[in-house]
């Protein structure tokens, strides 16, 4: 269920105002009720959230839109969420309350803390849960801004993490992004989120246990059903595996404790394939990459995992029918066409 809660878009209106624009038609070319803008008991559909935020930033000419609106934001937008969160005994248990519970706040979203190959570094990844999205610059950045607005509710207003990691191309000058951040920022990434230092997990928040798992208990009343599937899961850590060319079946079957052919048959149950997931990833990465990234083909085919360019034209054409270079111009080309 591809939805956010409407408070996703709190201080929406505000800004949008602000800059000089009648945020209701936006919405409303959106898809989106205006009096559900900011309510808590109502849910958006996810696309028409970023439908709205990116028609918001190209209509106001603001290239920094998302990071502006994520200022309008905090923890606060998660709801009960957001309270279990802070009110874990560590963040790292916090992030283990997100990566569990964020169904609970939008089921389009996902969350995920990994270790990475330095042992005083952890990958924190955001991820949207949709597949074929439209272009979404400013939805991430958004994201990304209230990831953010967390991590400083949770170590401090001063915090500044190593690194923060955007998949698509600077919307303005990169020295922006090192002020509003804190830190480096690395574009063209294939993965959305920041690298933390691990010690910093162990940081304690509260104290207040029994407010904590009241609300642990409630929150997995409100995620109960929702799609837990080995595809899901399997595709999420295909994603990062690709660039390092070890995306294959026995590893993600060892990353999971099991057997190889027991991942192939619960896939199969679900209707798909390891080899059909790999190919879905590929290609919406690939679509990302050379609508959002001014990436070469050389470069975007070693973060596909392909050997060489040739696979990647091969691909493609299967794909879109035409090869990268072609698609990618044509892409800028319908970008340029007014809405």
């Amino acid at each position: 269920m591809s939805v956010i809660q409407g408070t996703g878009l709190l201080g929406y209106r505000e800004l949008v105002t602000t800059l000089g624009a009648d945020p209701d038609p936006l919405l409303r070319h959106a898809g989106l009720r205006p009096e559900d803008v900011g309510n808590p008991e109502a849910f958006l559909p996810y696309l028409g959230h970023i439908s709205a935020v990116e028609t918001a930033a190209a209509v106001t000419a603001t290239g920094d839109f998302g990071r502006q609106l994520a200022l309008r934001q905090s923890i606060d937008i998660l709801g009960p969420l957001g309270v279990a969160v802070r009110t874990a005994a560590t963040v790292g248990e916090a992030f283990q309350i997100a990566e569990t519970y964020l169904a609970a706040y939008a089921p389009a979203l996902g969350v995920g803390v990994e270790p990475t190959h330095d042992a005083d570094r952890t990958f924190f990844e955001f991820d949207i849960l949709i597949d074929r999205l439209p272009p979404h610059q400013q939805s991430m950045e958004l994201a990304l801004g209230v990831v953010l607005r967390v991590f400083r509710r949770l170590w401090g207003a001063a915090y500044q993490p190593v690194t923060v990691h955007l998949p698509h191309a600077p919307l303005g000058h990169k020295h922006e992004y090192r002020d509003y951040f804190g830190c480096p920022a690395r574009f063209g990434e294939p993965r959305a989120g920041f690298t933390l230092r691990t010690a910093d997990l162990a940081r304690p928040v509260s104290q207040d246990q029994i407010a904590h798992h009241a609300l642990v208990d409630y929150l997995e009343t409100v995620v109960a059903g929702r799609d837990r599937s080995l595809a899901a899961r399997v595709r999420r850590l295909v994603r990062p595996l690709l660039a390092t060319g070890v995306a294959s079946l026995d590893l993600v079957a060892d990353r999971f404790a099991m057997h190889p052919r027991t991942v192939q048959r619960r896939l199969a149950a679900e209707g798909t394939s390891f080899n059909d997931l790999v190919d879905e990833v590929r290609r919406e990465l690939a679509e990302r990459y050379i609508r959002d990234t001014d990436l070469t083909m050389t470069h975007l085919a070693r973060l596909l995992g392909y050997s060489d360019q040739s696979v990647l034209t091969r691909a493609c054409k299967r794909w879109y029918g035409r090869g990268p270079a072609a698609h990618r111009e044509a892409l800028q080309e319908q970008a340029r066409v007014p809405s």
